[in-house]
This record gives structure tokens, C-alpha cells and sequence, in this order.
């Protein structure tokens, strides 16, 4: 039996040739949903109705929601990229870059959504974030810049869109086995620098922790919670472990938790 839903039933996921979106769309396709999904290169998948789309640019994710037919009722930002280098080999393009995916390309959709949720009277958006927008690691700045960066977007939209009956809220899992391990994006000085090798050990401890991860259907079984009971939290964090980890950090004083995060991870050796 499929599930209800007090939002509706047209659904667009983004990014869901992959990873977290793919495996979100799915369920929702096979609860009954009309799902659209969104991805950069053409793809199919078994039924959902994808639309190439670019999340990076108004005009194609404009031309996506023109494609749909009927209101979408709730919409789901999955898509996302990870850029790694340290702060001092960022440039201020590199910024922009991880920004205009993660944090713009979630609202460029957002800005095509709510006009429709707003005369319906309802919709929910879901913006999958991080805990890595909570937790800083190093030499993953823009990362967790950008996914800080869209949790405040929805906690401001939440306010602003109650009075209009439509709900938002972040989804923040840790490390999941997925294909963001593979495709993960460097800065191009991230490998010419002092940081060598601090750099090299640091990312090797993210790519274990993310190949010992958990699937992203555990991302999936808390999107679906959502929708089917209808109560819409700021926030939740994917994962007993990391949930601790969350509510620790509210207990300690920020320096107490910069400690840890530095044991972390491996130090470089300093030049005489």
C-alpha cells in the first residue's frame, strides 16, 4: 500500500542519477508518487521521469519545472558536489563553484517551487544538508561552508513560508557509502602545497569513513518518515552516532570540540 501524504503527490528530486537522490526517488516512485528527477547527463530510471537539468543554471532548472506537469507539491535538493583542498589553495572562483551548486542550485529550485505551494496552499521542501555543515573537517572549507550555508537558507524559509502552509527542513546524514566518494572534486592547488601530506592522510580517513558508511537508503527511510507522518523538524540528523556527535557539541565549548576534530586528523610535519 502506498503511502499518503498531506502535500501532495508530484514529486521532483534533484540529482537523482545518483547516490542519495536516486535512491530517494525510487522509494517515492514505488509508494505511488508521480516523481520527477533532475540530472546533468541523460539518464533513466525505472519509474521516475527524468529531466536533464543543471542545477548551476536558472535557465535549465526554469526548463525543468516547465516540463513537469501539474504543481510540485513537494520538492527534494539532492544534488550536490564536494570540493576539497585547504582554505589557503581556495580561490575565490573555487568558492563560487561549490557554492553555486550546493547552495544556489538549491535555491534557484526553491524559487521555482514556491510560487505553485504558495497558491495551493502546501508543499514541502527537504534540503538534504550535512553533518559536515555542522562539523567542520579540514580541508573540507567550501564543503561545509555551503552546506551551513543552505541549513540557514531553510531555517529562514521555514518562517517564511508557515503563514502559506508549506513546510521545509534539512536532512543532515554523515558519512554514506555512495558515489560522492569517487567523484570528489579537488581545488587545483590542493596538491602543490606545504599541506602535502596532512592533504593526502586527511582525505584518505574521509574515503575510509565513507567506504565504511552507511547506504543512503537510511537518508531515504528518514525523507519518508517525513512526508508519511507530516511532522517537519528544522533539522535531522541521519545516524545514532551522529546525532551524538551533534548533541555533544552543544555541550562543550567550541574549543573543547576543535581539540577533537584536530585528533582526529593527521598533522603535517612542520618545517624547520
Amino acid at each position: 500500500m502506498s503511502i499518503s501524504s498531506k502535500f501532495g503527490r508530484i514529486v521532483l528530486v534533484t540529482g537523482a542519477s545518483s547516490g542519495i537522490g536516486k535512491s530517494i526517488a525510487l522509494a517515492l516512485a514505488s509508494e505511488g508518487f508521480t516523481v520527477y528527477g533532475t540530472s546533468r547527463r541523460d539518464f533513466e530510471l525505472e519509474g521516475v521521469k527524468m529531466i536533464k537539468a543543471d542545477v548551476r543554471s536558472t535557465e535549465s532548472v526554469e526548463n525543468a519545472f516547465s516540463q513537469i506537469d501539474g504543481d510540485v507539491s513537494i520538492l527534494i535538493n539532492c544534488a550536490g558536489t564536494g570540493l576539497t583542498g585547504a582554505v589557503e589553495d581556495c580561490t575565490g572562483e573555487d568558492a563560487l563553484e561549490q557554492m553555486n551548486t550546493n547552495y544556489a542550485g538549491a535555491l534557484r529550485t526553491v524559487r521555482c517551487a514556491l510560487p505553485a505551494m504558495r497558491r495551493n496552499g502546501r508543499g514541502l521542501i527537504i534540503n538534504i544538508g550535512s553533518v559536515g555543515g555542522i562539523y567542520v573537517c579540514p580541508f573540507q572549507s567550501l564543503y561545509s561552508s555551503s552546506k551551513a550555508a543552505l541549513e540557514k537558507m531553510t531555517e529562514s524559509l521555514r518562517i517564511e513560508a508557515a503563514p502559506f502552509g508549506v513546510k521545509a527542513c534539512t536532512v543532515c546524514p554523515g558519512d554514506l557509502h555512495t558515489g560522492f566518494t569517487a567523484n570528489r572534486l579537488y581545488t587545483h592547488a590542493s596538491k602543490n602545497t606545504d599541506y602535502g601530506e596532512a592533504f593526502s592522510n586527511s582525505v584518505a580517513r574521509m574515503e575510509r569513513d565513507e567506504t565504511n558508511g552507511k547506504p543512503p537508503e537510511v537518508v531515504t527511510k528518514a525523507v519518508l518518515r517525513i512526508i508519511k507522518t507530516g511532522r517537519v523538524p528544522v533539522r535531522i540528523t541521519v545516524g545514532a552516532d551522529y546525532k551524538l556527535l551533534v548533541f555533544l557539541k552543544r555541550l562543550f565549548p567550541l574549543c573543547v570540540v576543535e581539540k577533537i576534530l584536530t585528533a582526529m586528523y593527521p598533522k603535517h610535519n612542520q618545517k624547520n
